[in-house]
């Protein structure tokens, strides 16, 4: 019987401690910290962080069990979340992520928001390279996703500024507030080479739920 081949990204990795990744103008990306929690409450109740992302945290209790989901994940080696967050006061920034490990292939989604006040500086790009330094150079992916509604113009001009390719567009595949949304799907491949050619962006429109 032949033997599987080894996982891609080790197990070994998530039992270390979360790494500190710096990014410059005194940001980290750390791991989440429960004195965090009404931060994310007040992000939470940003306009744009409600419509593109499911932050799910409407009171501040909730927030802090978010806040300790994201933290138990690491051991866990399903998602891996960090704080983008100020390294001198502690004061938080944004999320970056990876979503959905697959340890074995080497895959994950990644995802990130940053909060309105430190929006226009470049953060959530330098965020994005930064875990994609750490995910391909240290922990051994393969391919990272980045997928993101076809109206989230912003998330797409991050996504082609950290080198992802547009794939293509996946029909209805998330259920936004105001209905499903088709999503764009973008790729880095861990090939040492260029990103792929783009596909070409297509724009539908919403599908509203029976009601709307």
């Amino acid at each position: 019987m032949p033997r599987a081949a080894p996982a891609l990204v080790a197990a070994e990795m998530f039992t270390r401690a979360q790494p500190v990744i710096p990014l410059g103008d005194g940001l980290v990306l750390r791991a989440w910290l429960r004195r965090d929690a009404p931060e994310v409450f007040a992000a939470a109740q940003d306009p744009a962080i409600r419509r593109w992302h499911t932050l799910g945290a409407d009171t501040e209790d909730e927030a802090e069990d978010r806040v300790d989901a994201w933290a138990r994940a690491w051991s866990s080696g399903t998602d891996a979340n960090w704080a983008i967050a100020d390294s001198h006061t502690g004061r938080i920034a944004g999320r970056a992520a990876l979503r959905s490990i697959h340890p074995v292939h080497g895959l994950a989604e990644v995802a990130y928001w940053v909060v309105p006040a430190v929006r226009g500086r470049g953060i959530a790009p330098r965020a994005v390279q930064a875990l994609i330094g750490w995910a391909f150079d240290i922990a051994g992916f393969h391919r990272l996703d980045l997928r993101h509604s076809v109206y989230n113009t912003q998330s797409c001009r991050v996504a082609t500024k950290c080198d992802f390719a547009l794939e293509g567009v996946n029909r209805s595949a998330w259920l936004h507030d105001d209905g499903w949304h088709d999503m764009h799907m973008h790729a880095r491949i861990n090939d040492g080479g260029p990103a792929a050619t783009t596909a070409p962006i297509v724009r539908a429109r919403p599908r509203h739920r029976a009601g709307d």
